[in-house]
């Protein structure tokens, strides 16, 4: 089997009808492929979840922050240049003991886009978006978190107006870190609340 063959089994179909449709734009004088490329690798790997992960570790280390983070999620993150599109209307729920988090949103895909890059595939997914609302709890499990039973867990939908930022919990063991440290181990899951922070 070509390598060739195998890359193309790695595609989802979504993927493959973006690049069929790159290809032809492309060829038609669209689309400059190198413009294209830059946009992806800045949601994708210059943004990606990490200005999310420096808002969250900043949160875990400054108590002020923390406080202004839940009270005006969208200008607390704003202060750390992370605006634009997609990222006006901010509004972050904590995860504590008793409460645990979880983004959705079922009319079409809204998403954070400045704090959090590019939307995962399940997200947008008619699947995720109707069972994150009925079945919050079974669909953690599918992710493999599984909750203490007592724990309360919050769906929050997201709109065009508003985009939630889950703040997770700080992982045990993390006490010597430092802001730089911690934002390793915050992932784009544990801000949507369908994933947990590393332990370090």
């Amino acid at each position: 089997m070509g390598s060739h063959e195998h890359e193309h089994s790695e595609l989802d179909e979504t993927e493959l009808r973006v690049r069929a449709l790159q290809t032809i734009l492309t060829e038609k004088g669209y689309i400059d492929p190198a413009a294209l490329d830059a946009i992806v690798d800045t949601y994708q790997t210059r943004i990606g979840p990490r200005n999310g992960a420096r808002v969250v570790a900043k949160a875990w280390t400054d108590p002020g922050f923390r406080d202004w983070l839940l009270r005006d999620a969208s200008a607390a993150i704003a202060t750390l240049g992370y605006t634009g599109r997609q990222g006006e209307h901010m509004v972050a729920v904590e995860n504590t003991e008793q409460v645990h988090n979880m983004v959705v949103c079922t009319l079409c895909s809204c998403y954070p886009w400045p704090v959090l890059g590019l939307p995962p595939v399940w997200y947008k997914s008619a699947p995720y978006r109707s069972r994150a609302v009925r079945d919050p709890r079974g669909v953690l499990a599918d992710f493999g978190i599984a909750l203490p039973p007592g724990r309360e867990i919050r769906v929050w939908d997201s709109t065009a107006e508003v985009r939630y930022l889950v703040l997770p919990q700080r992982p045990p063991g993390t006490d010597g870190m430092n802001e730089d440290q911690l934002a390793t181990l915050v992932t784009r899951d544990s801000m949507i609340g369908t994933g947990l922070p590393r332990t370090p």
